[in-house]
């Protein structure tokens, strides 16, 4: 029966997703800063509850894997991890911005290219470069984006920038051949990934998976006490 939740928490959204044989049963989703502590298990009872299934029905749990907020991560990996662990079934992870790319599916063209861009801050991005069948062209990594660093791809093909850091992205981006999309992450692409991988049995070591935060996470000392953090 393949049913295989999945979790997406790398960003500000929660969204949760289920899907059977990669095909979409439910997806509940918010989006809304530092909520995922309260309400990511709970968007997850509220799906299954709606559906009619137990989570002793599930076959795998996906989460996205980064990478995005550390918080975030910590909190979906932690819930993925713990469903995982009780009920003995496989852990997938899914790496964000595949999933992000995508969603870019049913516009894509056999020359173009997918450039999904989540917001790092500042005019910084997590980023990677997808082809048209969805290979790695470039691999995750933050970027610092002052000017256009994809000119040469612009040349002779379309590219499309797709995720939270394209918004401010647009007029360094801006070419001809430039394409953005406003869609965010979800739950849903990360389930559709998760089925391939399911069926390749390409899954996780509960006990040592971690989420690629990309960044070390830091602690900002209180400028006003420096003994509060």
């Amino acid at each position: 029966m393949a049913l295989i939740l999945s979790i997406e928490s790398s960003t500000t959204a929660c969204s949760v997703a289920i899907h059977e044989k990669g095909g979409l049963l439910g997806i509940m989703e918010l989006h809304q800063d530092n909520v995922h502590g309260q309400k990511l298990l709970l968007l997850v009872k509220d799906l299954m509850e709606r559906i009619g299934l137990k989570s002793s029905d599930l076959q795998a749990v996906a989460v996205s894997s980064g990478p995005g907020s550390y918080t975030g991560l910590r909190i979906g990996v932690s819930i993925a991890k713990g469903l995982a662990f009780a009920h003995h079934i496989p852990l997938i992870g899914v790496d964000t911005l595949a999933a992000l790319a995508y969603q870019v599916r049913p516009f894509i063209q056999d020359n173009d290219l997918i450039i999904p861009m989540m917001d790092a801050r500042r005019m910084e991005v997590y980023m990677a470069v997808y082809d048209a069948m969805f290979k790695e062209i470039e691999p995750v990594q933050p970027r610092v984006i002052e000017s256009n660093p994809f000119l040469d791809y612009l040349k002779e093909r379309r590219v499309f920038y797709i995720g939270d850091g394209v918004n401010k992205m647009k007029e360094v981006l801006s070419h001809p051949n430039s394409v953005f999309l406003e869609k965010l992450n979800s739950s849903l692409t990360v389930g559709e990934l998760a089925y391939k991988k399911f069926e390749q049995k390409l899954f996780e070591d509960i006990a040592y998976f971690e989420p690629n935060y990309l960044k070390e996470f830091r602690v900002i000392a209180s400028k006003k006490n420096p003994f509060l953090v």
